[in-house]
């Protein structure tokens, strides 16, 4: 057994290469070998958001706290609320952040293969964020 004490794993900021806006990580977890699962607590101030990106084994959001929005390439922008639990499927190209006016914070639970927990894409435009 292992036990992460809360506090003891440094905040870090979200890179401007894959954010928008003002984003905190906070990391909950990796598992280690064999299995390949990592969590992490995101959150977003307001108009914060991802870029657009995929994940090779699919990813989980689990929203805690305000209000965000999510999208998939195609589909309309979605509005995210507590206690929501969106999945996005391996290879699905996506984006996740805060509403306009509200901070957001999220749950990301996804699985590395050979490696690799997320590709980075295109930042999401204005346009793209307003639907």
């Amino acid at each position: 057994m292992e036990i992460k004490r809360n506090g003891s794993q440094p905040s870090g900021k979200g890179p401007a290469d894959w954010f928008t806006g003002t984003v905190r990580i906070d990391p909950l977890f990796k598992a280690p070998s064999p299995a390949r699962a990592a969590g992490a607590s995101v959150t977003f101030e307001p108009g914060a958001r991802t870029a657009w990106h995929t994940h090779p084994l699919g990813q989980t959001l689990i929203v805690t706290a305000g209000c965000g929005r999510a999208q998939r390439w195609g589909g309309p922008v979605e509005e995210l609320q507590p206690g929501d639990v969106v999945w996005f499927p391996p290879g699905e190209k996506h984006w996740h952040g805060a509403g306009p006016t509200t901070a957001m914070t999220h749950i990301a639970v996804q699985e590395e293969l050979d490696g690799k927990l997320v590709e980075w894409l295109e930042h999401v435009t204005d346009e793209q964020y307003g639907g």
